[in-house]
């Protein structure tokens, strides 16, 4: 037989049948078809993915200016605005930040109206239920109404110049592409909404807090009430004034667990919810800590180097793809020469939030005060849809709410409002509860941060913190001549008949608010003689201006102790040192439950498990830090966590029971308090049950970490860094994994922790890092992940990123321009954008 011809172009037989050679030779002609329109389809999406980059040279149109604006961008991207007028300057900020941020600006809006499920569809019905509560698009208009004409204006202007930024793209932002949706354009009331969305950033508002302590004062003996709520902590750093004392353990008589039936069953279900719990919001293993918080610290000019006051802040929150800030700088003249603000703005709002002025510069920290209360109801058993009120009965004023759903049905909310505010929930009784919120107030949140801008003195800005309608801060406010202030930023509800601490029935009026606190009450420090100030989300203020601010979830801290201590060591203070301090990874909260650790490891305990002696000699090295190497740094930390899961587990084991939403060591940071008296003192009525000693409790915490952190291979190997990697990621990256490589920033083992001035976990860390000094601008630095752009193909979208992940300082003031674009009013324009 002969071999059959080949023909060597199709690579087919001559030989095979005529209509499987028409069918091979169709599908080739297919799959180039497929080949092509997909080639066609990825083009077509470059395309448009480049025809929505902003706008960075060249000249373009912007309806409204009554002058030109140039916006020069320095090779990070970040943009100085220099206009004739402050509304042209907001016109053209609204421009830039739409360019750069739409999409970040569209979540902000929807996340405070409770409107992310007309975008994304319905997983976020369940998050905009409980938004929708508040009502924030009606108060967001109702607040605009109000503004005073000039600030007004400045809304209208900015959400004039968001919208021309908008259209001015040749195609929607990346983000709308992907998920197949439509930019609706900003309205002036979304400037406040983004305000808004802050607040339940920085604020609980379902009020978890003080319902969880409310449960507390219900159901506990009183001794019991304050050894676990303690008002303060022995490593309490206030600016004024010394730490609190610990609160004595309870009387035997009072509580016994060891007394106390054993419920198992009870037993077992509090520690799987508490498991569930931290399994919920990370990787099974991870440390159970959640912190959102700050750092700021001031120096007066007396003691630095430079004789100016240094002012330094890094503000905590969650990171992601964009950066939750945009930086820019704004220039346009005032009455008595150039105005110009430098600092972190927040993309949808026309201001810059924390920044420099040349005359005085800001910072914040959450105060994490008492801005909200928990009133209990009291129904009419004859008519549920009444409550009693000082004047009497009053009937639930209801208001539906639609739920727009992307791709679902709507759906419709029934919100009951009171003379307080909304109906939020029932408690462990089953009692109806209004929230009453400053930021539910008619000006609840505002444009007076803008005051700001013309301030020349830390006494002009404190005259303006008690008008400005945003979340309760910790001010710190530095100026020109060397001055240095703290106080709380937002106004103070003043309460009568109450504390605030519990949730109350206000049906009688022996409760209520009065007004709010006037200058004379508000705690307020300036110019103390050590010539510094700090905060870190803990006490700042002795006992009576505790009780003025309130709790509402304050720190430990020891990480404010760290900060305090720090400062005091430097006489001539220089913005090196300040960074320094805002790296500053020292081990310093876990040095005591390290040495606990060692002492605990005895030879006869290290000798009956061969994991114990390596676990000693990992934590005999730990570094004293928290080092990306460092497996004993870890081990302790975990350690300390199982410690407290084991050591409060029947004392609020009834609390549990009662409400399923309790949880001690997630509501009450202070809880270290009360658990160090327990390993301490090791009082045997307050003894867990299942076991015979608190050495018992220590060593099988350890046993349980250690098997944890083995199961996944050799415990030299569980380091710090293994776990603390960051998770910096876009919405879309985390929403479709297959685009994180693209979208997110780079997964980074990090140092640092949440007990410490640098504070990283994997998902939260420094939001920015700043140091500035009045008039010396040129001297400072700044931080921020990410970059400007939340354009993926821009240049500048992730460009600062590993300045923040290694700490290397970046000035504070924009560069040299490297681009510049002219903004024009229309009838000027002589040219297209480039």
């Amino acid at each position: 037989m002969t071999e059959p011809d080949i023909d060597r172009e199709q690579g087919e037989t001559l030989t095979a049948p005529p209509r499987a050679r028409r069918w091979r030779r169709r599908g080739a002609i297919a799959c180039l078809v497929m080949v092509g329109c997909l080639a066609a389809v990825v083009g077509l999406g470059v395309w448009q993915l480049r025809a929505s980059l902003p706008h960075l040279d060249g000249r373009h149109p912007l309806p409204g200016l009554a002058a030109e604006v140039i916006v020069d961008r320095d090779g990070l991207g970040v943009p100085t605005v220099r206009a004739q007028s402050r509304v042209d300057a907001a016109r053209a900020l609204g421009y830039v930040h739409a360019q750069d941020r739409f999409f970040q600006m569209d979540l902000l809006r929807r996340r405070s109206a409770g409107e992310l499920s007309a975008l994304v569809g319905g997983a976020a019905v369940g998050l905009d239920r409980e938004t929708r509560l508040h009502r924030f698009r009606f108060r967001a208009e109702r607040a605009v109404d109000q503004l005073p004409e000039p600030y007004r204006e400045l809304l209208v202007a900015y959400a004039a110049g968001a919208n021309a930024g908008l259209a001015a793209l040749s195609a929607a932002p990346p983000e709308y592409l992907a998920i197949q949706a439509t930019p609706e354009p900003w309205q002036p009331a979304d400037s406040l909404l983004a305000v808004y969305a802050m607040f339940l950033d920085l604020q609980n508002e379902s009020g978890g807090h003080e319902s969880a302590r409310g449960l507390i004062h219900d159901l506990l003996p009183a001794d019991q009430v304050a050894f676990l709520l303690p008002a303060g902590s022995p490593l309490d750093a206030p600016l004024d004034g010394p730490a609190f004392e610990a609160t004595a353990l309870p009387a035997p008589t009072t509580v016994n667990v060891r007394r106390q039936r054993a419920d198992q069953d009870h037993q077992v279900r509090a520690v799987e919810h508490a498991a569930s719990y931290w399994d919920q919001l990370r990787d099974a293993h991870a440390p159970r800590e959640v912190v959102f918080g700050s750092n700021n610290w001031a120096v007066a000019g007396s003691k630095t180097a430079g004789g100016g006051a240094l002012l330094a802040g890094d503000m905590h929150l969650r990171l992601g793809v964009p950066s939750i800030w945009y930086r820019a700088a704004l220039v346009w003249p005032g009455e008595d020469g150039e105005r110009r603000v430098v600092g972190v703005t927040l993309p949808g709002a026309p201001c810059v939030v924390a920044g420099s002025t040349g005359r005085i510069a800001w910072t914040f920290t959450n105060s994490e005060g008492d801005w909200l209360d928990l009133v209990v109801l009291e129904t009419d058993p004859a008519n549920s849809e009444r409550y009693r009120t000082p004047t009497g009965w009053q009937d639930f004023v209801h208001h539906p709410e639609t739920i727009k759903v992307a791709g679902g049905e709507d759906v419709t909310l029934d919100v009951a409002e009171t003379i307080w505010g909304p109906v939020i929930d029932r408690d462990h009784a089953g009692r109806l509860r209004a929230v009453r919120w400053t930021a539910h107030e008619a000006d609840g949140a505002n444009l007076n941060l803008i005051r700001f801008e013309e301030a020349q003195s830390i006494d002009d800005a404190l005259a303006i913190v008690d008008t400005i309608g945003v979340p309760q801060q910790n001010l710190l406010c530095v100026d020109v001549d060397g001055r240095v202030a703290w106080t709380i930023l937002g106004r103070i509800p003043k309460r009568v008949g109450f504390d605030g601490s519990t949730p109350v029935s206000w049906a009688d009026g022996t409760a209520s608010w009065d007004g709010w606190v006037s200058a004379d009450e508000r705690p307020t420090v300036v110019d103390p003689t050590s010539g510094r100030l700090w905060s870190a989300n803990a006490r700042v203020v002795p006992v009576s201006g505790h009780a003025v601010i309130g709790d509402d979830g304050q720190d430990v801290g020891g990480r404010q102790g760290q900060i305090r201590d720090a400062l005091l060591e430097i006489d001539n203070a220089t913005p090196a040192d300040m960074l320094a301090i805002q790296l500053d990874d020292r081990a310093m909260f876990l040095e005591r439950w390290r040495a606990l650790l060692l002492e605990t490891l005895t030879p006869e305990v290290v000798a009956a498990n061969p994991q114990r002696a390596e676990a000693r000699q990992l934590v005999e090295a730990w570094g004293g830090k928290a080092s990306v190497e460092s497996a004993g740094y870890r081990i302790v930390r975990e350690w300390r966590y199982e410690v407290a899961n084991v050591a409060f587990e029947s004392l609020v084991a009834e609390l549990r029971e009662a409400d399923p939403r309790f949880d001690y060591l997630r509501d009450f940071r202070r809880f270290e308090t009360p658990l160090w008296m327990l390993v301490t003192e090791q009082p045997t009525d307050l003894l867990p049950e299942r076991f015979e000693s608190w050495s018992e409790v220590l060593v099988s915490a350890l046993d349980s970490t250690l098997e944890t952190l083995a199961h996944v291979g050799p415990l030299s190997r569980r380091t710090w860094g293994e776990w603390n990697v960051s998770r910096v990621q876009h919405p879309l990256g985390a929403a479709i994994p297959f685009l994180s490589q693209w979208l997110d920033m780079p997964a980074q083992s990090l140092p640092g922790d949440a007990n410490m001035p640098r504070v990283q976990l994997p998902w939260a860390g420094a939001s920015q890092r700043m140091v500035v000094s009045p008039g010396r601008e040129d001297e400072g630095f700044f931080h921020m992940p990410g970059g400007q752009s939340g354009h993926p193909l821009s240049p500048h979208y992730g460009d600062g990123h590993q300045a923040w992940a290694k700490g290397e300082p970046t000035p504070f003031l924009p560069g040299k321009a490297i681009h510049s674009l002219t903004l024009t009013p229309v009838g000027m324009h002589d040219g297209e954008a480039q």
